[in-house]
């Protein structure tokens, strides 16, 4: 399976349509980043026939323009509103990847969405098979969409 481009099939989509911004992929990175600083991170656990995480992380600045352009209200702090649309952000990407992971989807589940921000911080999971970190630029900066699976047995 081409974990790449289901990132970027399901990342391009869902910022054209949801929050009308074109983002454009670079290469995936050769290394996993764990640590954050002055950023957000909204995330979502999959688990079901593959086990693993979806993730969008953003620098707090590209984090409060992606969510003004997502809610189409100005934000100039990382708030509920940001949290939130970070959280269901990751909700979308990880519901567009359910789909291209499974041809019924009912045999992959989804967490509730959450969201983590600081100064800095660390986020540690370490899949047995599988993690694809990809960043994206748009005219707001950059951000990266991290994938990370094990395929149950």
């Amino acid at each position: 399976m081409n974990w790449e481009q289901n990132i970027i099939a399901a990342t391009t989509e869902i910022f054209s349509t949801m929050l009308m911004m074109e983002v454009t992929p670079g290469a995936p990175l050769q290394e996993r980043n764990a640590n954050y600083k002055q950023s957000i991170t909204g995330m979502v656990g999959i688990a079901g026939l593959f086990k693993g995480m979806l993730a969008i992380h953003a620098p707090a600045d590209v984090a409060m323009a992606i969510t003004t352009n997502f809610l189409g209200l100005e934000v100039d702090s990382i708030n509920a509103d940001v949290k939130d649309a970070f959280g269901e952000l990751a909700n979308m990407l990880g519901g567009s990847i359910k789909a291209s992971l499974s041809d019924n989807s009912r045999d992959i589940q989804l967490s509730i969405p959450s969201a983590v921000c600081g100064e800095e911080y660390t986020l540690d999971y370490q899949p047995r098979n599988h993690c694809t970190t990809m960043p994206f630029k748009s005219a707001e900066g950059i951000f990266l969409v991290e994938l990370q699976l094990e395929q149950q047995v």
